[in-house]
C-alpha cells in the first residue's frame, strides 16, 4: 500500500525502507533471522517536497532538496529503529564533502554521526551523539556519516536540506553491518567489526544564527532565502562555519 504526504497544495508518495533493506544494518541478528514478516514498514522518506510548483522549481534552480522522513517508534530486536546509515561524497574538484541539515519536527531523535580515516572505513576518528527535540536543528558537517535512531515511544518527523547534486553513499556502513556504535534499550554498544571505535562525545543541539532562523522556526522557510543554504551546495565556502559545528 502506497503511503503518501500532503505538503502544501502536492501529495508525494514515499520511498519506504522496510525490514528487509535493514538486514545488513541490524545488530540483533537471531531476531532479523527468526523474523518472518521482512516487507514489513520500517520508515518513510518523502523527497523533493515543495509547497507549490513555483516553490519547487525555485529550490531546484538552487540545487537544493528538501525531504520529510518519518520513523515511527519500533525495536529491532534488542535495537531502537533507525536508519541504514550512509555517507555524503566529496563535492567535485574539492577535497570537502556535501554537508547536510536536519530538523525534527515531531518527536525526537538521536543522530550519530561518525568521521572515519580516510581510504579505512573501519578506523574511526571521531564519533558524536545528540538528542534533538522538536524545533532542534542538526548540521551533519564534510566527512562525517550519520544515523539516525528513533529511541523513543513517539513518532519521529524531521526535515532535511541537502544538495541535490548527488547520491549518497551506504555501502561502507552496509559492508561493517552498521555504524560504529549501535543503541540499546542498556545504552550504545560497540559494532566489533570497527577496529578502532573511539568513546561518544555526547553533544547538544544549538542555534546557527548563520540561518537567519528564529529558534523552533520551521527551515522550510528557507525556501525564501536559499541563499542561506548555500553552504550545503559549495562547503569548500563555508569551511570555518562548518568546520566548528561539532
Amino acid at each position: 500500500m502506497e503511503v503518501t504526504m500532503k505538503f502544501g497544495d502536492k501529495v508525494t508518495t514515499a520511498d519506504v525502507r522496510r525490514l528487509h533493506d535493514m538486514e545488513d544494518v541490524v545488530f540483533d541478528k537471531e531476531w532479523f533471522e527468526e523474523t518472518e514478516v521482512r516487507n514489513q514498514d520500517v520508515y518513510y522518506m518523502f523527497r523533493d517536497l515543495a509547497k507549490n510548483d513555483s516553490e519547487l522549481e525555485a529550490v531546484k534552480a538552487q540545487h537544493l532538496r528538501y525531504d520529510i522522513t518519518v520513523i515511527p517508534p519500533a525495536m529491532l530486536g534488542s535495537e531502537y529503529v533507525k536508519t541504514v546509515g550512509h555517507y555524503h561524497p566529496r563535492v567535485p574538484g574539492t577535497n570537502v564533502n556535501y554537508p547536510e541539515i536536519y530538523q525534527v519536527l515531531e518527536g525526537s531523535a538521536t543522530y550519530l554521526l561518525q568521521k572515519v580515516k580516510s581510504g579505512k572505513e573501519d578506523f574511526v576518528l571521531d564519533v558524536v551523539a545528540i538528542k534533538a527535540e522538536k524545533g532542534d536543528l542538526v548540521i551533519v558537517p564534510p566527512g562525517y556519516g550519520h544515523v539516525t535512531i528513533n529511541a523513543s515511544d513517539k513518532t519521529l518527523e524531521m526535515a532535511n536540506w541537502v544538495c541535490r547534486d548527488f547520491s549518497s553513499i551506504y555501502e561502507p556502513i552496509k559492508r561493517l553491518s552498521g555504524a560504529s556504535y549501535f543503541l540499546l534499550k542498556d545504552g550504545f554498544v560497540k559494532n566489533p567489526l570497527y577496529r578502532n571505535i573511539p568513546p561518544i562525545r555526547h553533544l547538544k543541539p544549538v542555534s546557527y544564527d548563520e540561518l537567519g532562523l528564529d529558534y523552533g522556526e520551521n527551515m522550510y522557510e528557507l525556501v525564501y532565502k536559499t541563499e542561506k543554504l548555500r553552504f550545503l551546495t559549495a562547503p569548500q565556502d563555508f569551511t570555518g562555519f562548518l568546520t566548528g559545528v561539532l
